[in-house]
C-alpha cells in the first residue's frame, strides 16, 4: 500500500511539473509576443555587429535573451520602423565587432541609415572601435562619435590566399584537380604554392573596385573629395585625436556623454529603445505592412543535396529538398503575388544548384506562373549564381560577390602519406573506372578523360542557361565567366546583374512585375519559417553537431576558413563536380 501510495504521489509531482512548466511555457510566449511600450522622443540604439546573418531560425523564446544576434533583416527593418514612427526622435548608431569578411550586408545597413535620415531624423554613430567596417557604416551618419581610448583603424584593405600545396609535398599527398576556367580558383589552394596569372588578375580586381567603393562612400558621407579621402587612408591608422583633426569624426566621447554634445530627443528626460526590444514592434503598429503577399526564400549558405541544417564549420547549408519544397509550397499558394529569391552562397554541388534553379524556373515560367526576382547578398557566386539566374531579374549589392562561373572536381591522393606512415592499403575492384577515386593514386588517362568531359558538359550547359537567362550569346558569357568572380558593380556592368541595391530594391521590382502600385506596402512571406524549439536542439545537438566540438575551440575567423578549405569532403558526394567559389580572407 505504501509503495502504491509512492508512486501515485511521484506520478502526481511529474503532472503537475508538466503543468506548471506548460503554464510558464505559455506565459513566455505571450512575454514574447507583447510589444515593447515605446515613448514619445524616444532615442532607438541599434547595435550592428557580428556577422549580421540574414534572417533568424529561432523560436519566440530568443526574444527573451539579451544575447541574441539581431540579423541583418531586423537591423533594416528597425531603422525602417523608425522612419515611420512618431514616437522615434532620433537613431544612435553603434557598429562593433563587425568580423565577417564581406561588404555587400554592410552596404545594407548603410543604405538603410542613408534612407532613415531622408525623414529629417537624425542618425548619429558612435564607435567603440573605429575599425574599417565600423567607421564605414558610420559614415552614413550626420555625425560620428569616437570612444577617446580607440584608434581610427583606416588602413585600405588587403586580402589574404591561403595555399597549401607545400603542405601536402611534405607529407607526401598530391591534389589531382580538374576545372573549367584559369579564373576558377578554389582548386589553387591545394594545388599551387602561389598566385597563377589569372588568380592574381582576379584578385586585384576585385580589391580595386572594393576599395574605390570604399573610398566613395566614406567621400560622400563626410562630404570630402574622393582624392583627399584617398590620401587620408593612406596616412592611416589614426589615434583619436588625429582623427578629429582630419575631420573623419565631429567628437571624441564616451557613449554617455553624446546627450551633452548632441539633441538626441525634444524631450528633456527621454527613452533610450534598445534595438533588440524595438524589433518586437509591429509593422503594422507604424503604418507598414500588409496587404498582397510576397514570398522571401532564403538560400544562405553551401548549396548540397538533401535537407538543409547546420554545419558546425561552415554555417547554414542549403539543402536542395528543404528549398524545393519551400519553392513547391509558395508555387500552391495562389495569394502569393511574387516571389524574391535571397541568395547568401558561395555556390556548392553542380547537382543540387541545378535542382533548385529547375525549380525556380517552373515557378516563373509554369501554369500559374509569377514573378520571380534574385537579391544577391554578401555571396551569390558559382552555384549561388546559377540559382539566382532562374530569375526574372538579378538584384545585387555594388559589393557582392559573384560570377564564378565555372566547375572543378579531383581527389588528394594520400598514397604517399600512408607509405610514410607505414600503413598499406590494397583494394579490390570490378570495372574499368570501379577505383576512379581511389585515395592512393592520381586520375589515369582515361579517367581524367571521362572526368574533364563530364566537366566540359556541365559548363557548356552553365554557359548556355546564363546565355538564355541574360540574353547573350554563349561566346559572350564565356568571355566573362571561366571562373572568374566579380564584384556586383562590375556584374551589373557586363550584364550578370539587372540592378543595384539590397532586398527592399528586390522587393520594389517584384512589386512592379507583380502590378502592385509601388506605394502600396506588402506583406513578406518568409522561408524557411521559424524553427520549433524541438527543430533547433536537433541541429544543434543531433548528427549536424558530431564535428562541433573542434569548431569551439578556433576563432570566428579560423573557423571559417577551416570550414571553407574542408567543404568539399565533408558536405559533397565523392566525386561530385563542384560549382563553388574560392575561399578568401579580407582584412
Amino acid at each position: 500500500m505504501a509503495v502504491r501510495r509512492g508512486v501515485g504521489l511521484v506520478v502526481l509531482l511529474l503532472l503537475a511539473a508538466v503543468a506548471l512548466s506548460a503554464i510558464g511555457m505559455a506565459a513566455l510566449m505571450l512575454m514574447a509576443g507583447a510589444e515593447p511600450a515605446v515613448s514619445p522622443g524616444s532615442v532607438l540604439v541599434q547595435r550592428v555587429g557580428d556577422d549580421l546573418p540574414e534572417h533568424t531560425g529561432g523560436t519566440v523564446f530568443e526574444s527573451l535573451a539579451d544575447t541574441r544576434q539581431e540579423t541583418l533583416v531586423q537591423v533594416v527593418e528597425n531603422l525602417r520602423k523608425a522612419k515611420a514612427d512618431s514616437r522615434v526622435s532620433s537613431v544612435v548608431v553603434s557598429p562593433a565587432n563587425l568580423t565577417a569578411p564581406y561588404w555587400a550586408k554592410l552596404q545594407e545597413v548603410r543604405d538603410a541609415i542613408v534612407d532613415f535620415r531622408r525623414s529629417g531624423k537624425k542618425a548619429v554613430a558612435f564607435l567603440e572601435y573605429g575599425g574599417d567596417r565600423e567607421y564605414f557604416i558610420a559614415s552614413a551618419c550626420d555625425q560620428i562619435f569616437l570612444l577617446p581610448t580607440s584608434p581610427l583603424d583606416l588602413r585600405g584593405l588587403a586580402t589574404y590566399d591561403l595555399f597549401l600545396r607545400g603542405t601536402l609535398d611534405k607529407i607526401g599527398a598530391y591534389a589531382d584537380f580538374s576545372r573549367i576556367g584559369d579564373y576558377k580558383t578554389a582548386p589553387n589552394q591545394l594545388t599551387e604554392t602561389g598566385y597563377t596569372p589569372a588568380h592574381r588578375d582576379m584578385r586585384l580586381s576585385l580589391n580595386r573596385d572594393l576599395y574605390d567603393q570604399l573610398i566613395t562612400a566614406i567621400a560622400e558621407g563626410r562630404r570630402k573629395p574622393v582624392g583627399e579621402v584617398r590620401r587620408l587612408l593612406d596616412e592611416g591608422p589614426f589615434l583619436p585625436e588625429e582623427a578629429l583633426r582630419a575631420g573623419l569624426v565631429d567628437a571624441v566621447a564616451y557613449e554617455d556623454e553624446l546627450d551633452d554634445k548632441v539633441e538626441l530627443s525634444a524631450q528633456k528626460k527621454f527613452t533610450r529603445l534598445d534595438g533588440r526590444r524595438y524589433a518586437d514592434v509591429s509593422l503594422s503598429s507604424v503604418g507598414l505592412g500588409g496587404g498582397p503577399k510576397i514570398a522571401v526564400l532564403y538560400a544562405v549558405g553551401a548549396i548540397v543535396s538533401g535537407r538543409s541544417g547546420i554545419d558546425p564549420l561552415n554555417g547554414p547549408v542549403v539543402g536542395s529538398d528543404t528549398l524545393v519544397e519551400h519553392i513547391r509550397t509558395v508555387r500552391a499558394d495562389k495569394s502569393v503575388r511574387a516571389i524574391v529569391v535571397r541568395v547568401d552562397s558561395p555556390g556548392g554541388s553542380s547537382v543540387a544548384s541545378d535542382v533548385i534553379w529547375r525549380e525556380l524556373r517552373l515557378t516563373a515560367e509554369g501554369a500559374g506562373a509569377r514573378p520571380v526576382v534574385a537579391s544577391m547578398s554578401d555571396l551569390a557566386a558559382s552555384g549561388g549564381y546559377y540559382i539566382a539566374m532562374a530569375a526574372g531579374d538579378i538584384v545585387a549589392q555594388p559589393a557582392t560577390l559573384t560570377g564564378s562561373i565555372g566547375i572543378y572536381a579531383g581527389k588528394i591522393v594520400m598514397g604517399g602519406t600512408y607509405e610514410k606512415l607505414g600503413m598499406g592499403i590494397e583494394s579490390l575492384s570490378e570495372g574499368r573506372s570501379a577505383d576512379m577515386y581511389s585515395p592512393v593514386r592520381p586520375f589515369s588517362q582515361h579517367e581524367r578523360a571521362k572526368l574533364d568531359e563530364q566537366l566540359q558538359a556541365f559548363y557548356a550547359q552553365f554557359i548556355e542557361k546564363v546565355a538564355v537567362a541574360r540574353r547573350m550569346s554563349p561566346d559572350e558569357v564565356d568571355g566573362v565567366a571561366r571562373g572568374r568572380v566579380w564584384t556586383g558593380r562590375q556584374a551589373k556592368e557586363i550584364g550578370l546583374v539587372d540592378e543595384l541595391g539590397g532586398l527592399d530594391r528586390a522587393v520594389a521590382l517584384a512589386k512592379e512585375r507583380a502590378k502592385i502600385p509601388a506605394s502600396q506596402e506588402v506583406e513578406l512571406v518568409v522561408y524557411p519559417r521559424r524553427k520549433s524549439l524541438y527543430q533547433l536542439l536537433a541541429e544543434q545537438f543531433g548528427l549536424e553537431s558530431r564535428l562541433a566540438w573542434p569548431a569551439v575551440l578556433l576563432r570566428e575567423s579560423d573557423r571559417r576558413a577551416v570550414g571553407a578549405l574542408s567543404a568539399p569532403w565533408r558536405l559533397f558526394r565523392e566525386g561530385e563536380p563542384l560549382a563553388l567559389m574560392p575561399y578568401v580572407i579580407v582584412r
